[in-house]
């Protein structure tokens, strides 16, 4: 399942409960992200 956050009010959201419409069921904006999860760092030799 696919989260989502919004940029504005950082609230996460569900592909689900996002359906056709693009925007932040919570404050209406347009701007939504996938947050990473965590990083991993690689080292050179």
């Amino acid at each position: 399942m696919a989260r989502y956050k919004c940029f504005y009010c950082n609230k996460t959201t569900t592909l689900d409960m996002l359906r056709k419409r693009v925007r932040c069921p919570y404050c209406g904006s347009k701007i939504l992200f996938k947050p990473r999860t965590t990083t991993s760092k690689v080292k050179a030799r």
